[in-house]
């Protein structure tokens, strides 16, 4: 297992040969950094309860062994209670699996592709619920990128049955869903195209599945542009599609509020205030130099928050960086919050009076927990203080060669693949305690 201590762990996530420009990993394998299937399973009690304090300051300090990365992942996430028993998470697991096949069905009832292993890229509805029938719109395939609807080995009657078969749809839900879906599968065929994972058909629209099922089941959300950069990296990891699908699905409770959109805001924008506010505070200077060149609205970060540096570090490095924040972030209540409404309040008449033990938080959230004894504010997430690390670092280019916001853009541009996840995250934290500081004095 660790003759590859000190290598990359781009073998993992092979690259497709062709794709000569990606960039390469500093993700290390590190004996007694990284979290080890050995120390990971000597976590674990007979009964299968979870110290997870042990593997938090590990995880910290050297990521996670991709081999196990997505299982420790479910409970970075919230998807299982360390404190559970190895048979209670069966029952969960099996539980949920059923839940997910359930909702897959309904929506292949709706649309019989979901599950078919094919995906489209063409629309199949108008927005008035008409269904649009042109073969040649609904043929199209994508060269290299996996065939979309149908199969090669079908004729154009099969999906002449599929759109024949709808009806005009009268639902405002059901017509809103089926017009995501071909967005969905074009965003799709552009996730992660490097990786050698997503050249099976099967894998793409297991992908695309997902977040077909995630967009019918959230009515709220449904489906935006960003989402599939926040799933792929599930379905890589876990092998059984539901499995990927509620680990995805926990993400998204701790990021949906980046997706919601009203008329008047996005939902980012409380994030991207939070970010002026805290350059304001620590480097004034670049906030001043920010607003005089129109950018004090932070536009120029919206991708990094929107998607938790996806685009900024290699796909490697972006799975390091979120479990080194998850990891920080660890609040052992976090499945309660997660769990059906009857089985917390259960819970939480059970464990009333009881504090959380601090050994057992991440230390992003130990020092949350002092600011919260003093305050009622909600903290902030770590991915904040992240993007106002990266422009801190990047403070003195910014002033002195950044002319117009297109320069901004350009300079954190620059830093695709040049970003170190480790350094990022202590970055972020001391600048926490920094403005921690500053805010109380000011």
């Amino acid at each position: 297992m660790w003759r590859d201590s000190g290598a990359p762990a781009d073998s993992f996530y092979k690259v497709r040969p062709e794709c000569t420009d990606v960039p390469k990993t500093r993700f290390k394998i590190k004996a007694g950094k990284t979290l080890s299937v050995r120390k990971w399973n000597a976590a674990f009690t007979p009964e299968g309860h979870l110290d997870i304090g042990k593997t938090l300051s590990r995880i910290q300090r050297g990521g996670i062994h991709p081999s196990i990365r997505g299982e420790v992942w479910e409970f970075l996430l919230g998807c299982y209670d360390p404190k559970s028993t190895l048979d209670e998470r069966e029952q969960i697991r099996k539980h949920r699996r059923m839940q997910y096949a359930r909702w897959k069905e309904e929506c292949r009832q709706m649309f019989p592709v979901v599950g078919s292993g094919r995906f489209i890229t063409a629309p199949v509805i108008t927005e008035d619920g008409q269904p649009i029938q042109d073969p040649l719109v609904l043929l199209e395939t994508n060269p290299g990128k996996g065939q979309a609807l149908p199969p090669q080995d079908n004729s154009g009657a099969d999906i002449k049955a599929t759109t024949n078969g709808l009806d005009t749809m009268k639902d405002k839900k059901v017509i809103q869903w089926m017009l995501t879906l071909h967005q969905i599968g074009l965003d799709v065929i552009r996730t992660d195209r490097t990786l050698v994972f997503y050249e099976k058909q099967e894998n793409l629209s297991k992908l695309w599945d997902i977040l077909a099922v995630y967009a019918w089941i959230d009515t709220d959300v449904g489906y935006c542009q960003g989402m599939s950069d926040l799933c792929s990296p599930m379905i890589i990891l876990l092998e059984d599609e539901a499995d990927a699908f509620w680990c995805f699905e926990r993400l998204m409770r701790r990021l949906r509020g980046n997706f919601r959109c009203t008329d008047s805001s996005v939902g980012v924008e409380t994030q991207l205030s939070n970010l002026a506010e805290i350059t304001q505070v620590i480097d004034p200077k670049l906030h001043q130099h920010l607003e005089t060149l129109g950018g004090g609205d932070y536009l120029f970060a919206f991708r990094m928050l929107m998607v938790l540096f996806r685009r900024e570090f290699s796909f490697c490095d972006s799975l390091y960086l979120w479990e080194m924040m998850w990891a920080l972030e660890y609040d052992p209540d976090l499945y309660s919050m997660y769990e059906d409404p009857e089985l917390a309040s259960e819970k939480a008449e059970g464990s009333k009076g009881k504090a959380k033990s601090i050994r057992q938080c991440g230390k992003y959230e130990r020092e949350n927990m002092k600011v919260r004894a003093k305050s009622s504010e909600a903290p902030l997430p770590i991915s904040i203080f992240l993007v106002a690390s990266v422009l801190k670092d990047k403070s003195s280019k910014l002033l002195q060669e950044a002319r117009g916001l297109d320069d901004v853009v350009k300079i954190l541009n620059d830093i695709t693949g040049n970003l170190d996840a480790r350094k990022a995250c202590s970055g972020a934290m001391k600048l926490h305690k920094k403005y921690l500081k500053k805010a109380k004095k000011t």
